[in-house]
């Protein structure tokens, strides 16, 4: 049974006109840039239903989207152009393809009047990280934004988007890896205690491009980040990782789909997460699509989650969906828990005291996370944040102190 198609329209600009829809899935609403088409949440929808919409300052409603309480400061690679346009102006926006599939999204897409732009000139190795921070001055006013992060055939980058300060913010992110293309894209949510965030990600992967797409989230009152993946081409190659570290009150969201629509890709998702305090709560949803055309792909994900209080909670919803059989491997995986007795005792035994034992646990279960980011400046940085956090659980900041 083929889907049901149908026809939106994109905004002005380059690639303006209409475009063919495809309802995929019950987890997959049909897309829209009208926001008309996308009802308001009530929150009993299936990609709704874990968000607590009464924290989202009505960015899913009518709350206005003009609010400019932001800087943007830039520290590009000398081969790298990284711009700032009018939306009228600009020849990349839509080129990844994304068509929003929710209210906010198609919101920001409508409201957000200028285009933030980094684009890496096709066979250029960029000599060092691109890094652009964006810094909120403010949470009162609404905002919205969109990047679009180029990465042109056979060239090889990494670019970092820091989000620090206070905002209210909804935006889109587009991701183009040009044929043969090696980029890393790296997104800190480390925003103060009152900032909400809500973005999605959207990646097209050429033939043989390989993606590093990784999402941390320490920061902000309710953080909200979709990213979804499509292929280009055969051959691509996608890792994405995250880390969220959730403290009381916090709800951090974090929503992938995989959309293996061409043949002998591969994915590999991994997302680990700690939460403290009371009514800390975070999020993972993993989906994974393999059409019939996805003929010999490999795809992995996996969440795993560490409740260190109790009052905290954490969901997780690994899905697969398949439609042939003719694939090289498929599987996923979800843990939640608490310490594990076993590593505790072992640490203890070697005369380690209790509560350094439970911070070197956390350690280890981040470490491999950190260490593949690729960055060694977010590497030091996340290393110290979970160290900052830890010294907010009872009994750590002694020993730490002590050390």
């Amino acid at each position: 049974m083929t889907a049901p198609t149908t026809t939106t329209t994109r905004p002005a600009g380059p690639l303006a006109g209409p475009v063919e829809t495809q309802v995929i899935s019950h987890l997959h609403p049909e897309g829209s840039f009208d926001p008309a088409d996308h009802e308001v949440p009530k929150g009993l929808e299936e990609i709704w239903r874990f968000t607590p919409l009464k924290r989202l300052r009505d960015l899913h409603k009518d709350a206005p989207l003009d609010g400019h309480d932001y800087e943007v400061e830039i520290d590009a690679a000398p081969e790298v152009r990284a711009e700032s346009v009018l939306v009228e102006d600009s020849t990349v926006r839509g080129t990844s393809t994304y068509v929003p599939v929710d209210r906010i999204s198609a919101r920001a897409w409508e409201a957000s009047d200028r285009v933030f732009t980094v684009t890496v000139p096709a066979e250029t190795v960029a000599s060092k990280p691109t890094w652009v921070t964006f810094r909120g001055t403010g949470s009162e006013k609404a905002g919205a934004g969109h990047v679009v992060i180029t990465a042109e055939p056979f060239s090889r980058a990494t670019v970092v988007i820091d989000y620090v300060g206070s905002a209210t913010w909804a935006e889109n992110v587009e991701i183009v890896l040009g044929d043969g293309a090696q980029l890393t894209v790296v997104a800190v949510q480390d925003w103060d205690d009152d900032a909400v965030h809500v973005s999605h990600h959207h990646a097209h992967v050429g033939r043989d491009a390989n993606l590093k797409h990784v999402l941390v989230s320490f920061g902000g009152d309710l953080v909200r980040i979709n990213a979804s993946v499509e292929y280009a081409g055969t051959g691509g190659n996608v890792d994405m990782l995250g880390l969220y570290f959730a403290d009381a009150g916090q709800h951090l969201e974090h929503r992938l789909f995989v959309d293996h629509n061409q043949p002998k890709g591969r994915s590999k998702v991994e997302y680990k997460g700690a939460l403290q305090g009371k009514d800390a709560h975070t999020v993972w949803i993993g989906d994974v699509l393999i059409r019939k055309e996805g003929v010999g792909i490999n795809t992995y994900e996996s969440n795993d989650n560490l409740v260190l209080t109790d009052g905290a909670r954490a969901d997780s919803v690994p899905n697969l969906e398949i439609e042939t059989g003719e694939i090289e491997g498929a599987g996923h995986a979800s843990t939640t828990g608490r310490f594990d007795d076993l590593h505790l005792f072992y640490l203890q035994s070697r005369g380690i005291p209790e509560v350094e034992a439970r911070r070197l646990v956390v350690h280890g279960f981040f470490n491999d996370v950190i260490r593949r980011t690729g960055v060694p400046e977010i590497q030091e940085r996340l290393l110290q944040t979970v160290e900052t956090e830890l010294a907010k659980h009872v009994g750590v900041a002694d020993v730490v102190a002590g050390a």
